[in-house]
């Protein structure tokens, strides 16, 4: 059905009830009016017939009938009114317009025979002569108390009409004068009550596009500034309120963006309602692409989709772990749960994704440092216990024996002594670093590389191995001496026990890129690429019976390693087999304090 403005539904009614108003008043008016132009036209009659009466008694009384019909003859054409005279037997005398002769008896006519009795009579009738409606005055001549003629006027009633007829124009002018100005005033009282409710519309709209500051200017009527109130009170309400959730939003989507765990919500049709950064980093998905769209589409992974079904099927919470293959392996412990309405109707599931990739490496790394450091302290344990028990099941008597045995339970002993210290040095630095108990203070490379090669000149002179030293001047870094040293002299440590003899070991530090770089090249027998990426990992031995025979602990380089974070760098390696291999601990290099102060 189509709906019309407001303003076109009450302007047609306002209209109506004016018309019919206008119409209702003109017609009574009109009535009134006739009425009192009959009334007046009765008593002009009544005024002319009397005034006729005096003016004819004379002939009446003489007789003379020529005279008197041509005295009727002028009066009537004075007058335009008909003169008719008429004797007490109701037979026509004179008259104005008609000849005597040819008219029929009066004494029938109500105004004749109300004459006759000596009153005045008036009638308001058909005129069977004339044919025309006509209202008639009849006043009786008496002569001592008899009544001896009468003297009729007649005036045809179509004079009102003929007068309506004849204003015709004027009154259709006002006519349609006052029928636009109800037009006016129609529109004018309809747009009056439209206009507020228009203003009101408008506001609402407002309101509804978000435009909350907006506010309502009250009306004339008091129903429509109340309503205006009450709206704009509700706009306030609603600002508040949507400024409340828009921050309560803008808080649990920063919490939601800011988490590590992957967060991942779905509905009861497996469609992604919600995914934070976290859980699209882990399946590589853009979070716009996946919103909206069915879980399968999204994340191909057969273990997720059977998870995801089984905590929407289930009525608590549920446990599982993963592994993602890309874009690389992880491992990933998923913890679900159903989501309900206010109504607690299950509505979806939330999926908490936590990537315990790190922390199973960390456990790994846990179980072998474990078995690696029983390992290694079973086996000197082992080789001091079953020496010790030779000895006293009598290989005391034996010096020769007794002494070589001796010789090495005090190997082993020193070999366990000095597994104990790396640990404790790894330990320490581990602990003292994290806690940023180790102090570094600025200063030159060149003493430090100096002492390291002193110390290991000894070892590498009895093997007939060379240690060359070459570092550029005035090398600056901020550094823990006695650490930085302890990390070089493991690098000159292993290079010298896997340099052949006769070979050289060369120690350089540099400048590169920014950074000093302190290198220990040897020409040994090299690493093979698959053990580059661990061979920093505590007790990680390439040749493990080779790494005990030449008396190594396995943590020598992790030590490195350590010193090496500590100090706000990193170590790298390369290698190739049978040819030697290259150790370089990267450090940032420090500025001057004088060249600090010519800076600022």
């Amino acid at each position: 059905m189509a709906r019309r403005p407001l303003i076109w539904q009450l302007f047609p009614l306002f209209m109506l009830v004016s018309l019919g108003c206008l119409l209702s008043a003109g017609i009574y008016a009109s009535q009134t009016l006739k009425r009192a132009y009959l009334s007046r036209s009765m008593a002009d009659l009544e005024s002319r017939a009397r005034l006729f009466h005096e003016l004819l008694a004379e002939p009446i009384r003489q007789g003379d009938r020529d005279a008197l019909q041509s005295r009727c003859a002028e009066l009537g054409k004075a007058s335009a009114t008909r003169v008719t005279v008429i004797d007490p037997a109701g037979a026509v005398i004179a008259d104005s317009d008609a000849d005597p002769e040819t008219l029929e008896n009066h004494k029938g006519r109500p105004e004749v025979r109300a004459a006759l009795t000596g009153e005045l009579g008036m009638s308001d009738r058909y005129s069977v002569s004339t044919g025309k409606p006509t209202m008639y005055v009849a006043v009786p001549l008496t002569e001592n108390g008899k009544v001896v003629a009468l003297v009729r006027v007649a005036l045809p009633k179509f004079t009102y009409r003929g007068l309506l007829v004849d204003n015709a124009v004027q009154i259709g002018v006002g006519f349609l004068l006052v029928v636009g100005l109800v037009a006016l005033l129609s529109l004018a009282a309809a747009r009056r009550i439209t206009d507020p409710i228009e203003s009101l519309r408008q506001g609402a709209e407002r309101f509804a596009r978000g435009e909350l500051v907006a506010r309502l200017r009250s009306s004339d009527s008091t129903e429509m500034t109340h309503l205006a109130d009450a709206m704009n009170s509700m706009a306030t309400q609603l600002d508040e309120r949507i400024r409340a959730a828009e921050n309560q939003r803008n808080e649990l989507e920063a919490v939601f963006a800011s988490m590590v765990e992957g967060v991942l919500a779905v509905d009861t049709n497996e469609r992604i309602i919600n995914i934070n950064t976290a859980a699209c980093a882990m399946f590589d998905v853009a979070r716009e692409r996946a919103l909206g769209r069915s879980l399968h589409e999204v994340m191909r992974n057969a273990e997720l989709h059977e998870f995801v079904e089984t905590t929407l099927r289930s009525r608590g919470p549920c446990e599982a772990e993963i592994v993602l293959l890309h874009p690389g392996e992880q491992h990933v412990r998923l913890h679900g749960a159903p989501l309900t309405d206010a109504a607690r109707r299950n509505i979806g599931c939330v999926v908490v994704l936590h990537d315990v990739t790190t922390l199973n490496r960390l456990e790994a790394a846990r179980r072998d440092f474990v078995a690696n450091v029983s390992h290694e302290l079973k086996t000197p344990i082992t080789s001091i216990k079953g020496y010790v028990e030779t000895l006293l099941d009598g290989a005391l008597e034996d010096h020769d024996a007794a002494r070589r045995f001796l010789a090495t339970i005090g190997k082993q002993a020193a070999r366990l002594d000095a597994l104990i210290e790396d640990l404790l040095k790894l330990s320490r630095v581990e602990q003292e670093g994290d806690r940023g108990g180790i102090e570094l203070h600025d200063g030159t490379i060149q003493d430090i590389l100096e002492l390291a090669v002193q110390t290991c000149g000894v070892r590498a002179l009895a093997k007939d191995v060379r240690i060359l030293l070459k570092a550029e001047p005035d090398l600056r870094v901020r550094r823990n001496p006695e650490l930085l040293q302890t990390a070089v002299e493991n690098l000159l440590d292993n290079a010298v026990k896997y340099s052949p003899e006769g070979t050289d070991v060369h120690v350089t530090a540099s400048r590169v890129n920014g950074s000093v770089v302190i290198s220990v090249h040897d020409q040994g027998c090299g690493i093979e690429r698959q053990h580059l990426p661990r061979i920093f990992e505590r007790f990680y031995r390439v040749d493990k019976a080779r790494s005990r025979k030449l008396g190594g602990t396995g943590l020598g380089l992790a030590i490195v390693k350590h010193v090496v974070r500590v100090h706000g760098g990193q170590t790298s390696v390369e290698s190739v087999p049978q040819k030697g291999s290259t150790f370089s601990i990267h450090l940032p290099e420090s500025i001057p304090v004088r060249q600090q102060l010519n800076v600022v």
